[in-house]
């Protein structure tokens, strides 16, 4: 059974950084893309970055020349580098196994 458990959510003011992960277990890591969604309240689940098998990687614009998603095969691990965080990053980050298999979300609060 493949499971998925983030961690490295938390509170950080505007302009600070996190750093994701999301440790799989239970599959072939380096046979899945691996992505990362989030949610706001009162909003739908979107997409923030995906990685693929080979590494090359998709960002969404909200995402774009801030975070850094990446990957290491040998620690069946994926990360989101987080950089210049706004209020409006505020949500729960999950992360994706071929948008098969989700992660329960950690939660990353950007106050002003």
């Amino acid at each position: 059974q493949v499971q998925l458990v983030e961690s490295g959510g938390g509170q950080v003011q505007a302009g600070g950084s996190l750093r994701l992960s999301c440790a799989a277990s239970g599959t072939i890591f380096s046979r899945n893309a691996m992505g990362w969604y989030r949610q706001a309240p009162g909003k739908q689940r979107e997409l923030v970055a995906l990685i693929s098998v080979g590494g090359s990687t998709t960002y969404a614009d909200c995402a774009k020349g801030r975070f850094t998603i990446s990957r290491d095969n040998a620690k069946n691990t994926v990360y989101l580098q987080m950089n210049s965080l706004k209020p409006e990053d505020t949500a729960v980050y999950y992360c994706t196994a071929d948008l098969l298999f989700w992660g329960k979300g950690t939660l990353v609060t950007v106050s002003s």
